[in-house]
């Protein structure tokens, strides 16, 4: 299949050769199909797998062949700024021979963005993509023109769920027509999505792509470690091959700032990125990424989901996260467009039972590296008793994994000098 056999405008399929777009990945072949016949659609899928386009292209060809438009035709709701913007990116560069216009509405920018934003809201843009919160402030000072949507696209709707978005959502929905369709992309599907789905969507057809599992050109490592032990061990990792394009994640704000601090000591090409930042930094941040003018990024979750980079060959978490979907996206960041990566995690005996339920997610062990013996031992496993078997020995934070120094000749890290 190629996206010929959609029969899109041919001012979009334009739009498409100038972008390199070709053959369309799965989850583009399962939903164009059902969004082109104005099917509501529940869809899950990971990030990397070409979710944005599976959207965009249907409600961008409706546009270029619906001679009635309205002021706003679709609306698309964003947990977050990153993602609005990549979105607005993305919707620019398919739309170059449309005419189709959009605007991201998100807050955080000046006064001349609002006024930007109020602008298009009260007298018209084909595609609006915006995060809740912002929304609904324009929707309280009456700047909006919602009454004639005709798509409504809820973009990662876990997350908008976890960033407790629920009544926003909601309450932006009582705004739009009922004779709409609606589309509900979720990296996962957690029962509280499936019930508010129903509340939002009218006989959605189902689409479920690869659901928590990994790239499998995703090499994944861990290594046992205290929380004194792990800057030293992330120097280390950053200095053991020459990684052109590195984000580490890091549960909290606080470790961010100060990992950053540490790595900048090390005259690494280093920025932290997290949402005490302004807008207009967070921005220029990640063009410097993109650009590789950074070599590496320290921030928080909000950039697992929110952001689109390819080429990034190494990820650190510093700390495990939480929830085990969680360690998907993160991961999902490095070995994307079919290139390979690296993945590595810290894990100290706090965060034991949640590296467990991680492998129990994607049925796989994570491979365990071998701790540089300039750091000593690691922490012994707390043992986990199990009905029925004895208890499980750790290993001290041994393992068989070796680093390759920046020849590209293996060295056993235990006999590397620190950093």
């Amino acid at each position: 299949m190629n996206f010929n056999d959609f029969n899109f405008d041919e001012r979009l399929h334009e739009g498409l050769s100038s972008m390199g777009f070709k053959t369309p990945t799965p989850i583009q072949s399962e939903t164009i199909p059902i969004i082109s016949n104005k099917h509501d659609l529940i869809a899950c899928a990971q990030t990397g797998t070409g979710k944005t386009a599976s959207y965009l292209l249907p409600i961008m060809d409706a546009i270029c062949k619906d001679t009635d438009r309205p002021a706003i035709s679709a609306l698309i709701l964003a947990p977050t700024r990153e993602l609005a913007v990549q979105i607005d990116q993305q919707i620019e560069g398919l739309a170059y021979f449309t005419g189709i216009s959009s605007i991201a509405v998100y807050g955080g920018g000046d006064g001349i963005g609002y006024e930007q934003q109020r602008k298009a809201l009260r007298e018209g843009v084909d595609i609006v993509i915006a995060t809740p919160g912002r929304l609904i402030a324009h929707i309280t000072s009456g700047s909006s023109l919602l009454n004639n949507i005709r798509f409504l696209v809820l973009d990662e709707a876990d997350r908008m769920l976890d960033m407790g978005f629920k009544d926003d959502i909601s309450r932006i929905a009582r705004q739009l027509p009922t004779q709409r369709q609606t589309l509900l992309f979720s990296a996962t599907m957690p029962p509280k999505i499936r019930t508010f789905s129903k509340t939002m969507l009218n006989s959605p057809q189902q689409v479920n792509i690869a659901i928590s599992q990994p790239a499998e050109k995703i090499k994944q490592l861990q290594y046992r470690v205290f929380d004194e032990q792990k800057t030293a061990l992330a120097k280390f990792v950053l200095s053991a091959e020459d990684y052109k394009s590195v984000i580490i994640f890091s549960s909290t704000k606080e470790n961010v700032k100060q990992l950053d601090k540490e790595l900048h000591k090390s005259n690494l090409k280093v920025k932290a990125f997290h949402s005490d930042l302004a807008q207009e930094e967070r921005e220029k941040i990640l063009l410097e990424f993109k650009n590789r003018q950074l070599n590496v990024l320290v921030g928080t979750d909000v950039l697992s989901r929110g952001i689109d980079i390819e080429g990034i060959d190494l990820v650190i978490n510093y700390d495990v996260p939480s929830d085990p979907e969680d360690y998907i996206h993160r991961i999902g960041r490095t070995a994307r467009a079919e290139r390979t990566g690296t993945a590595i995690t810290f894990v100290n005996n706090r965060d034991y039972r949640k590296l467990l339920s991680i492998e129990k997610l994607m049925e796989r062990k994570v491979e365990e590296g071998l701790l540089p013996e300039f750091l000593g031992e690691g922490p012994k496993i707390v043992p986990i008793q199990k009905r029925g078997n004895k208890k499980r020995k750790g290993n001290g934070g041994k393992g068989k994994h070796k680093f390759f120094n920046k020849k590209g000749k293996k060295e056993n890290s235990g006999e590397s000098k620190a950093s």
